[in-house]
């Protein structure tokens, strides 16, 4: 069983949505060499951010930065000049780097329902994988059901921002981002996420077949 201090889950996404443009906008601070003086700076002004919320500029940079040291930076730097489907599954790519509950809830349900027969995904279903979290977790089993709710929801919000998720019908969908977009992955040992794109095991032997 594990406390606050190992566990390795966190409700942080409840508080910072998928936010593509926020991000893009604010990608430059967190590149530049003085990245902690100018978002110091960017909490307090809200010169890029346009959020209201001095509380909610600060979670959005907190988390942001957590998403953007997940992965190398010269995975940014590529990935500025990429399609805005590769840029959407690039964002997800850290998410799913940055937080191991939106990992887990990708690879023991949405892969598991769209290796099945049904590709609708839904709330119940997360909160399934939620329950099973739970029980050999106990920070987690702490959370209150709304926060559980939340990351649930969240999680799905995620889903549909990337393209993996049908707004109207709750269908998966597979992602296909551009050849030069998807060599990073296998050059950087990261083909595991052409799965987390949904695409078959053929597709993505044809696309390393043209990169490699």
């Amino acid at each position: 069983m594990s406390t606050k201090n190992n566990s390795p889950y966190t409700a942080a996404i409840t508080g910072c949505s998928f936010l593509i443009y926020e991000f893009k906008r604010f990608l430059p601070l967190l590149m530049a060499e003085n990245a902690d003086q100018l978002i110091k700076e960017e909490i307090e002004n809200n010169q890029i951010l346009q959020v209201n919320s001095r509380k909610a500029r600060r979670t959005f940079a907190l988390e942001f930065k957590r998403r953007f040291n997940s992965v190398p930076i010269y995975f940014w730097q590529s990935w500025q000049g990429w399609s805005e489907t590769g840029q959407r599954a690039g964002l997800f790519y850290a998410i799913l780097k940055t937080y191991k509950l939106v990992f887990d809830f990708h690879f023991n349900v949405a892969i598991r329902h769209w290796n099945s027969i049904n590709h609708q995904l839904d709330k119940s279903d997360i909160m399934m994988e939620f329950n099973e979290i739970a029980a050999h977790d106990e920070f987690v089993d702490s959370w209150s059901d709304n926060t559980k709710d939340r990351c649930a929801s969240q999680y799905l919000t995620f889903l549909r921002q990337t393209g993996l998720l049908n707004e109207k019908s709750n269908q998966l969908q597979s992602i296909r981002p551009d050849n030069d977009e998807l060599e990073y992955y296998f050059r950087a040992g990261e083909e595991w996420f052409l799965e987390a794109l949904l695409l078959f095991p053929y597709e993505i032997n044809e696309i390393k077949s043209h990169i490699l």
